[in-house]
């Protein structure tokens, strides 16, 4: 005979008591059909929105002066392709030292700030370093109250730092809410590693060079992005304390260009004679501001979730 063995019935939630998993939220239930259409849709359309700029600024960049002319003004239909407008940017010209100013003023100020940053870091989530807390809230309060506009310039100006390229740097080096993620991640980190790693000898620069900062790859790569972009996108700081308009970094050339204040010599040049549009040069000059940090993006993408939401939960 076969034995035939009951499967045992799962009793409803209401009749297993205390013991019960709780019924799910509403906004915690599978979408349906209906639901994964209307989330693909309003992805779709928000893709759209941000993209279809960005295409309508590329193909008019590459476009003919008279392709422009007779689409009346932005391009959205590309008629012919012409790099008129980039080689005439990168020909040597204002536009190409401002962009080399504006590569080293990102890569140095990064360096700086990001050094200055994961020390101050450190230092406050170790809870035995000295005054930590007094520091702490130091840099907590300058999270809510400034000197202002005025006493900045003027500690700038007596500093000497004015016309300089320092002061592109150091009146916005450190942001103090990347100090606190930073603090917040390394935190997180076991402190029997790190207990360890002192019986064996090593240090604090040793024990933040070898295991912290190995440890915190995300966080870091975030957190240099957002440095990174805010230094290639700043242009207050060097219309403020800048003079020379040969020290101009890319930002500052591109509002120029866009509000028509002032062409280089052999821009204005090729504009005036019609062998160039305007129009297309301010265009080339947007693409050429955005370009690094679209590069860039995707490659630190994958680290925002880990880093950022770590960082700010364990803090």
């Amino acid at each position: 005979m076969t034995a035939v063995i009951d499967k045992p019935v799962r009793e409803p939630a209401a009749r297993r008591g205390r013991w019960a998993a709780p019924p799910r939220p509403v906004w915690e239930e599978e979408p349906g059909r209906a639901g994964l259409a209307g989330k693909g849709l309003v992805l779709a359309l928000a893709c759209l929105g941000i993209l279809f700029p960005l295409w309508i600024v590329v193909v008019t960049s590459l476009s003919s002066r008279r392709t422009i002319d007779e689409a009346g003004g932005l391009v959205m239909v590309p008629k012919g392709i012409t790099f008129i407008a980039y080689k005439e940017l990168l020909s040597g010209g204002q536009v190409t030292r401002a962009a080399v100013i504006s590569v080293l003023i990102t890569l140095v100020g990064t360096l700086f700030s990001m050094t200055v940053s994961v020390l101050c870091a450190y230092g406050l989530s170790r809870t035995g370093s000295l005054g930590h807390r007094w520091v702490l809230m130091i840099l907590l309060a300058t999270m809510f109250f400034s000197a202002g506009l005025i006493p900045t310039y003027l500690l700038v100006q007596s500093l000497g730092l004015t016309d300089t390229y320092p002061a592109l740097i150091l009146p916005s080096a450190i942001s103090v809410f990347n100090i606190l993620v930073l603090r917040g991640f390394f935190m997180g980190i076991s402190q029997e590693l790190i207990d360890s790693a002192r019986i064996d000898g090593a240090g604090d620069f040793r024990i933040l060079w070898r295991i912290v900062m190995p440890l915190s790859r995300a966080v870091l790569a975030v957190i240099t992005l957002f440095y990174a972009v805010g230094y290639w996108s700043a242009w207050f700081n060097a219309s403020l304390y800048l003079n020379s308009q040969g020290m101009m970094p890319l930002q500052n050339v591109m509002i120029q260009l866009v509000q028509k204040q002032q062409a280089p010599v052999g821009l204005g040049q090729a504009i005036r004679t019609g062998q160039l549009s305007g129009l297309a040069v301010q265009m080339a000059v947007m693409v050429m501001a955005l370009l690094p940090v679209a590069v860039l993006s995707p490659f630190v993408q994958k680290h925002f979730r880990k880093g950022m939401l770590t960082g700010a939960v364990k803090g």
